[in-house]
């Protein structure tokens, strides 16, 4: 029988689990799937002003990096690649003219990526100009083919998104046929749940979104949405920028119930705002087909070797040198406090919150007003009272079933613009993991020498030098890129990666240039004249001239050892005070384990 310890799930390791994991009936399944329709015409092929890149290089050089995000972090979403107003035709049974389907709608994989690569750089727009040229346009025609290679999929789809990419605002050049046709297929499309979003480019001109394509696009899917944006992009980084805000679903975590008080519940969704990047793990493949292997996990018993399925096995707990068995059910009951959701306790003033109080990755929850209705109203008048009068609502928060409940802070957060009027902040409130009294320890803080105020002043002067405006996401971690880098020259048959800057490591000469001579003067006050930082350590002076003596180890009497046996409390001894009584009394013992020492002790001095 195993310990039903062991069946209790650690709530430490659950603050990054999966959507399916979380708590009530909201479960997210199925896979995310993407589709760029990029435009072929000759206008997109004209290169910027600064003679650099072309909207279509730009547009190819965002839809590669897409395609290796997505091979890292959810290789098994869904991307296309169509390429519209084209002179080629390539497309399912070529029902469509003037449309080339360079990818299907399938995984992405290292292959995909180096048939993106023709496509960049001056080389890459003669190969497509050999490839898929340029001719008439028509963007029904080619919504209609999305439509056929999202129908096409036999896989059940969470998330269908759409991205056009264009330089121009009348691409029929007031066709009113083609128009409506587009505006028909586009209205097609978002009834079956795809979300059809422009990421227009600069054009001489400008670009008349209002033209044709405020029809076109899909309406902004929440509050927080900008929806179409006005502005085109300009540069790659803006375009990646816009593509990764718009690619990526927002998902909650898991949606919970909120209760104020008795009768007065609103329903809220906790999200992870950031999560560590930390390496995949490892994948165990078949040594002959390289295909990745499953396990699968059988319990046999012990003695006729019978396959033992769940409802044959029990949980047992020992207590008072009894076992006893408990069936699953009533393991679950022991297990289950309340169920999932968040209940107001009361309100604290924001000076009790202590910076050491956060002792977990903080969480994050928005109103759900799907689940019921009136939450946005009450979640808002909470969250601005809150703010008012500075104060945090203390809550026991339950994540999902059979966990134990904690203690968290709301601490409430107003919604910021930026100088676009840009949402730089959303509204809502903070989760605050709160510590519980044996979480807070007292240490016994390492007492050096006091610095004179001379020395202390100097170390001011050295921090002011090098001070600067730090930002956590300026900084890269070294072992995860070089870690992709690897993988990605592993899997595009590279010669070796690209390097890398390790932005974490001091700037050296910048430093030594602020600083001046302020580093010597501070060695000079702190450090004695001889002193080398790198030099070893001086030698201890020997007492009396010879060797340095060793301290006697501290024998325990026989006594000592009999009464320890007597009380039980020979594990409070250290191995080695265990090991010298065993050679003190001549006990021969085998093992070198506190408990195999201690069971030879108590066998000797108990006869």
């Amino acid at each position: 029988m195993a310990e039903w310890r062991q069946y209790y799930q650690n709530e430490d390791d659950e603050v990054e689990e999966d959507e399916e994991d979380s708590g009530g009936d909201y479960k997210i399944s199925g896979r995310d799937s993407l589709v760029f329709l990029v435009d072929a015409s000759k206008e997109m092929f004209i290169k910027s002003e600064d003679g650099e890149t072309s909207n279509f290089d730009m547009t190819m050089q965002c839809v590669r990096s897409v395609y290796t995000s997505k091979i890292i972090s959810s290789d098994k979403d869904l991307v296309a690649l169509v390429f519209y107003g084209t002179e080629q035709s390539k497309n399912p049974r070529n029902s469509f003219k003037h449309v080339y389907v360079y990818h299907d709608l399938d995984s992405p994989g290292s292959q995909r990526v180096l048939d993106i690569d023709k496509l960049l750089g001056e080389k890459g727009a003669q190969f497509a100009e050999k490839t898929i040229g340029s001719g008439e346009t028509s963007l029904g025609e080619a919504l209609w083919c999305c439509s056929n290679l999202y129908s096409d999929i036999k896989l059940r789809l969470s998330h269908k998104r759409l991205m056009i990419f264009t330089c121009r605002d009348d691409p029929h050049g007031g066709d009113g046929a083609k128009d409506r046709q587009a505006r028909t297929k586009a209205a097609d499309l978002k009834e079956t749940g795809v979300v059809i979003d422009l990421m227009h480019l600069t054009k001489p001109g400008g670009f008349d979104v209002s033209l044709f394509f405020c029809d076109i696009v899909s309406p902004p899917e929440d509050e927080s949405e900008l929806g179409l944006q006005i502005e085109p992009c300009r540069k790659l980084e803006d375009l990646q920028k816009r593509v990764r805000a718009k690619e990526l679903k927002k998902r909650s975590q898991s949606r919970l119930t909120f209760s104020l008080g008795e009768g007065v519940n609103l329903a809220v969704g906790v999200y992870v705002l950031a999560r560590t990047a930390t390496k995949p793990s490892a994948v165990k493949l078949h040594r002959d087909t390289n295909e990745p292997v499953r396990t699968k996990t059988r319990y046999f018993h012990a003695h006729n070797g019978g396959i033992l399925l769940p409802n044959d096995m029990k949980r047992a707990q020992v207590y008072g040198k009894k076992q006893i068995v408990m069936e699953k059910d009533e393991v679950d009951e022991i297990k289950k406090f309340d169920d999932p959701g968040l209940v107001l306790m009361g309100f604290k003033p924001m000076d009790r919150l202590k910076l050491h109080h956060h002792i977990r990755p903080a969480l994050f929850i928005y109103p759900e007003e799907e689940q019921i209705s009136g939450s946005s109203c009450v979640f808002t008048a909470l969250l601005l009272k809150c703010s008012e009068k500075n104060v945090f609502a203390l809550c026991r928060y339950i994540p999902r079933r059979n966990t134990p409940p904690r203690f968290v802070a709301l601490v409430p957060q107003r919604e910021e613009l930026d100088q676009s009027q840009t949402q730089a902040t959303p509204p809502g409130f903070n989760v605050i993991f709160l510590p519980f009294a044996d979480d807070i320890r007292t240490l016994d803080a390492h007492v050096g020498p006091t610095a004179s105020d001379e020395q202390v002043d100097k170390m001011k002067e050295i921090v002011h030098k090098l001070r600067f405006k730090y930002k956590s996401d300026s900084f890269e971690n070294p072992v995860l890129q070089q870690h992709y880098r690897n993988l990605e020259a592993l899997a595009l048959n590279m010669l070796e990666p690209e390097p890398i800057e390790d932005l974490t490591m001091p700037k050296v000469q910048m430093m030594d240039a602020r600083l001046g001579p302020l580093a010597q003067e501070f060695k000079d006050l702190v450090y004695p004249p001889d002193y080398n930082p790198e030099g070893k350590p001086a030698a201890k002076p020997e007492s009396g001239g010879g060797a340095a003596e060793k301290k006697p180890k501290a024998e325990i009497s026989e006594e000592e050892l009999k009464n320890h046996v007597a009380n039980s409390t020979l594990g409070k001894l250290t191995v080695p005070v265990l090991k010298d009584a065993c050679k003190q009394f001549g006990i021969r013992t085998t093992g070198t384990k506190k408990q195999e020492l201690i069971d030879a002790l108590t066998m000797q001095l108990s006869k």
